[in-house]
């Protein structure tokens, strides 16, 4: 279906290990098959993919379409939301790809993606706020953010491949120690000390780690799930369980939802948003309720109602 009004595509050439740059040629052949006016420009440095969004939204662009992974889709995202009347899509070509779980496309584009990509059926997405980040899947603190920690280098890039994440799980695994952390969830103040705290609007982290399996993107809630502090041996178990979402049944997992949440450590500590990584020690987390108007595939597994 051909399309009058403007694209911009964000293309991260190292996204996926450069899987990105390789098939940027992907993005402009299926461009034109479909007869879209669209523009395609590189990220050349973090950050970026924020400066090229906002431009094209400045110039008039209403479709903003990043191709990458987890963090360029995000990057881009922070520049659209709040601009009622651009539409937001994404192309997965990271690593992880747990984004593209959410509006139900394949994790790398197919050719049947593409077609209905194209087709631009589109869908009001909740949005998430952390402090001033606004994050799509979620985010995360504790045992996670350290071990996506230890995956960037002094620069904040990202290093290593799938084996070094997998080096580090099972070297955080006997390492990490849980803090202790005040959290402020309807009008309700408690002071735990936790394995791992997600709050998401998805369901998939990590490229398999289904935290909060029965999230909906569009519900006007956060999905929150705690794992309390663990015996050593209990963290592998949970471990084991996760991929397949049956650790909700553990004794020392809480599963619940919010719309507003307030977690504050003694200290700063690691979060990931989205797959990326920052350091705070205060955290106030919000939901936007339909805040972001994006593609999705209608017939595929979506996480929508």
């Amino acid at each position: 279906m051909a399309s009058k009004e403007k694209w911009g595509f964000i293309v991260n050439p190292v996204a996926g290990n450069g899987y990105a740059g390789k098939h940027a040629e992907d993005v402009a052949r299926m461009i034109k098959k479909y007869g879209i006016d669209g523009e395609i420009v590189l990220t050349e440095r973090m950050g970026h993919a924020t400066d090229l969004a906002a431009k094209f939204v400045a110039e008039g662009y209403k479709y903003i379409v990043p191709v990458g992974g987890d963090g360029t889709i995000n990057e881009a995202a922070q520049a659209v939301i709040g601009h009622e009347d651009i539409t937001f899509g994404a192309v997965s070509m990271g690593t992880g790809n747990d984004f593209i779980q959410i509006p139900g496309f394949s994790d790398h584009f197919t050719e049947k993606d593409w077609e209905i990509f194209f087709q631009q059926n589109t869908i009001q997405m909740d949005v998430g706020k952390c402090n001033d980040h606004y994050f799509l899947n979620g985010m995360g603190l504790g045992f996670d953010a350290e071990v996506a920690s230890q995956n960037f280098d002094e620069n904040g890039m990202k290093k290593g491949g799938e084996d070094k994440y997998l080096w580090h799980i099972l070297k955080t695994l006997f390492t990490f120690r849980e803090r202790p952390v005040n959290v402020q969830n309807n009008g309700q103040m408690k002071r735990e000390s936790c394995f791992i705290s997600t709050i998401s609007i998805g369901r998939r982290f990590a490229g398999g780690y289904f935290l909060t399996p029965r999230a909906i993107a569009n519900d006007g809630l956060l999905d929150v799930c705690t794992i309390q502090d663990l015996y050593f041996l209990q963290r592998f178990r949970i471990f084991l369980m996760v991929p397949k979402g049956t650790h909700l049944n553990h004794k020392r997992v809480q599963y619940y939802q919010t719309d507003h949440i307030h977690f504050e450590f003694d200290q700063k500590v690691p979060h990931h948003i989205d797959g990326e990584i920052f350091f705070s020690a205060k955290y106030d987390i919000s939901v936007l309720p339909g805040k972001l108007k994006i593609i999705y595939n209608p017939k595929g597994n979506h996480y929508f109602f």
